[in-house]
This record gives C-alpha cells, structure tokens and sequence, in this order.
C-alpha cells in the first residue's frame, strides 16, 4: 500500500474534515489544500519551512494545524471516520511499537486525554499474558481474547481463536503508519502535536484502505 490518494480518497476526507471543525472560526479557506499539505508533511520527514510553495505560506499551515491540534480537530476527524464502521469499535486490537523520538523532538512535553473504551474484545498476543491485564479487561465488560503462556501457572482458560485470527490486522495498521516518516521518526516536539499527526495518518490510511479494498 502506497500512501498516495485518489481522488475518491480525497472527496471522503475533505468531507469528513469539514464536518469536524469547529463551528467557529475562519471560514472561507482551502481545506482540500491545508490536507494536502498535511498529507505531504506527514509522508514526508520534513521541517515546515521545507513545505512546498503550492501549498502557500508554511507559516499559515503551520499555524493552522497548531490552532486546530490545540482544539482536537484531528482526533475528531479520526473519529468520524472510525465512527462509518458498525463493527469496528467492538474489537480492540493491542500491540508494542517502537517509535524513538527524533533528536529534534527532544525536551518534548505536554499529553492529555485518557478515552473509554466501548469495546466487547480486547485481543492481545501472549507479550500482554498477565492476569493484571486480563482483569482490567474484565473489569470494564470487555472479554480479554489472549492465549495463555506455556508456563502459565493458572489453568488454560477459553481463548476466542476465530477473533484471534483477525490480531494480524494491528501489526498491519502499525506497518501503514510507519510509512508515514512524520510518525516513524516521531518528529514533533509534544505529545499533542504528535497525537495530531498519527491521527491523520490513520485518517488517510483509513479512507484509502476502505477505497482500495
């Protein structure tokens, strides 16, 4: 998978962006060219200043995606878009990723918002075995799908294998991100910002792997 957009990719983001900004603000602006910028940003292991010029003043997008980062824009729009599947909430999908901050995110703080989770299945490998995340999982009705290690000293319990099957798609999704240089080099100075922009890359990836299935 490519992180290139059609057409048809970008008329479901636009639309899904615009429906996620603020009711105030500045109206009459170029969102399909603020995305693109972003998209390119994103992709593209780059400082601001290096923005192309087509895409305007890298001042104005940079200030732009400050101020809707600030507001949760991005997140809002990944939720949109999440919020088209009926089914994809019910399962949670958990894996461990290494993303090492780049040398010029050092110093970086700031971090916010811990979310509820709806899910009916949280589905792990054996590295979250531990009876600790299993009763966590329980503890907020959700059915922890994680097979048991060999040495394990409680008994074998029930592991829902036809759910487990589909864990393969986590490690997929963290693959897609990691083409995203933005996210793999882990650029951004705070934790806001980054949110932001793994946010976005999981926005476009979402939309082109719905269009390209």
């Amino acid at each position: 998978m490519s992180t290139k957009m059609a057409e048809a990719d970008w008329s479901v983001a636009l639309e899904v962006f615009r429906a996620s900004l603020p009711r105030r603000g500045d109206k009459g602006r170029d969102d399909r060219l603020f995305l693109e910028a972003m998209h390119y940003f994103s992709v593209h292991n780059i400082t601001w200043r290096a923005l192309p010029e087509r895409f305007g003043k890298w001042n104005s997008v940079w200030k732009r995606f400050d101020r809707l980062s600030r507001s949760g824009v991005f997140e809002t729009f990944f939720d949109h878009l999440a919020a088209l599947s009926s089914s994809a909430h019910l399962v949670q999908m958990f894996d461990s990723t290494i993303v090492r901050a780049h040398v010029s995110a050092a110093g970086a703080k700031g971090g916010r918002r811990v979310r509820r989770s709806a899910a009916r299945a949280a589905v792990a490998d054996k590295g979250y075995a531990s009876k600790a995340n299993r009763q966590a999982a329980r503890s907020r009705g959700i059915i922890p799908v994680i097979p048991r290690k060999a040495n394990e000293r409680s008994r074998p319990g029930f592991c829902a294998k036809a759910i487990y099957k589909g864990r393969a798609r986590i490690e997929q999704a963290v693959g897609k991100l990691k083409r995203f240089k933005r996210v793999a080099l882990r650029c951004e100075k705070t934790k806001r910002n980054f949110t932001s922009i793994v946010a976005l890359a999981a926005g476009f990836t979402l939309v082109k792997s719905v269009h390209t299935a």
